[in-house]
């Protein structure tokens, strides 16, 4: 019952930490609203290919390790605002139409893409590193059984929650984006809008890194 109770609460605040507003919610919803719904769902596999990562190295100890030698941390944060500026600086550049034109032999390379991106969005996300550093760890007990065992079921609940918060902000989006190809410059000033969220959130990320130094 108390092991149960100790995975509740680790759900709980999982989900506290995913449904706020953040790089990774960005990035999907920047790419089921510019790209339709399966670019939405390609992102969402991303993240949470991203997320198993965080998991597998807090289990391996990298967070300890990240502790013990606080400049890894800042470079982490500076490298992750570097790229998430350049996926903003992206949308920002992006023409009307350009989203959704890639033909049948590109779609794929493009999925896979929109994949990459959306890993690397969550590997280079300082709100993961906070989260494996500060809350992660204290999950982990040598009372209830194998760490690794233990690792696996925390892992399969975040990848859960991320599937279910963000699978549904990308089906909801994916619905809007007919509407978008319809009208080429209601999508751009969108595209652009979320290029400007990812910026100022790259900006808060330098900042932080910078502060902490």
């Amino acid at each position: 019952m108390e092991h149960f109770s100790h995975l509740w609460l680790f759900f709980l605040m999982v989900l506290g930490i995913i449904v706020l507003p953040g790089l990774d919610m960005a990035f999907v919803l920047a790419s089921s609203l510019t790209s339709g719904r399966r670019a939405g769902l390609v992102a969402v596999a991303g993240i949470v290919a991203g997320g198993m990562c965080h998991v597998a190295a807090g289990a391996f100890g990298v967070g300890l390790l990240l502790q013990l030698v606080p400049g890894m941390v800042r470079i982490m944060l500076l490298a992750g605002a570097l790229y998430i500026a350049w996926i903003g600086l992206s949308l920002l550049r992006s023409q009307p139409g350009e989203a959704g034109q890639d033909t049948p032999r590109t779609a794929v390379r493009s999925s896979w893409a929109t994949f990459r991106q959306a890993m690397l969005t969550c590997l280079l996300n300082p709100k993961a590193y906070l989260f494996m550093l500060a809350i992660f760890p204290q999950f982990l007990r040598v009372e209830y059984g194998p760490v690794w065992i233990q690792a696996v079921a925390l892992g399969l609940i975040i990848a859960v929650t991320q599937i279910g918060v963000y699978g549904g902000l990308a089906l909801a989006a994916g619905s809007a984006s007919g509407w978008l190809a319809a009208k080429p410059g209601a999508g751009q000033v969108l595209a652009r809008g979320v290029g400007v969220l990812l910026m100022l959130g790259a900006a808060m990320t330098a900042l932080s890194a910078f502060q902490s130094i």
